[in-house]
């Protein structure tokens, strides 16, 4: 028998968590799995607009670590779960570290800020970077309510959005595309 993709469950405008618990979908845990799941879905129009292999195996990995990262929000923090949950760890903030630092290395000194635009794919990741910024918000306004979100979570976003920022301006870089400096009217 196929999977269903249709439940009716939610057709009162509730869902639930990994654990069973149901919440309105307008619950803070719900936008914040709901927001990593939008950014994961534009890194996959990042990665459909580059021709660079080894930039759309790292975006398959970031891609891979926010379904973690999803899973994470969409569990009840009070409720035991009996299934196994994939893991974020360290080793994946070292990796973004590793990898920035590894562009960077190729990429001109920034002298102002820079407005996104100038091409296309930098264009969708400055897109993907905003999007990332607005999920950490969103994870850093449920430590503020109280709620649980793993230290690892916020600070993975965090260092991602500084990810994508480096990845936007290498795209750039290595399609000779003219980075445009903000120019602040006096």
């Amino acid at each position: 028998m196929a999977f269903k993709i249709y439940t009716k469950t939610g057709d009162k405008g509730s869902t639930s968590l990994i654990g069973g618990v149901r919440v309105p979908k307008s619950h803070i845990r719900i936008e914040a799995y709901g927001t990593v799941d939008e950014l994961n879905s534009y890194l996959g129009v990042v990665s459909d607009s580059l021709q660079d292999t080894l930039l759309k195996e790292w975006l398959r990995e970031i891609q891979d670590r926010l379904f973690t990262i999803g899973s994470v929000l969409a569990t009840n923090p009070d409720k035991e779960v009996k299934m196994k949950l994939p893991d974020l760890h360290d080793t994946d903030i070292e990796w973004l570290e590793k990898n920035i630092d590894t562009m960077n290395e190729t990429l001109p000194e920034m002298r102002s800020f820079i407005l996104p635009g100038g091409y296309l794919p930098a264009s969708h990741t400055h897109v993907a970077r905003c999007i990332c910024r607005r999920a950490e918000r969103i994870c850093v306004g449920m430590v503020q309510q109280e709620d649980v979100v793993p230290d690892l979570v916020i600070k993975y976003l965090n260092r991602l959005s500084d990810f994508l920022f480096v990845v936007a301006r290498y795209i750039s870089h290595i399609h000779h595309a003219e980075e445009i400096p903000w120019r602040a009217r006096v």
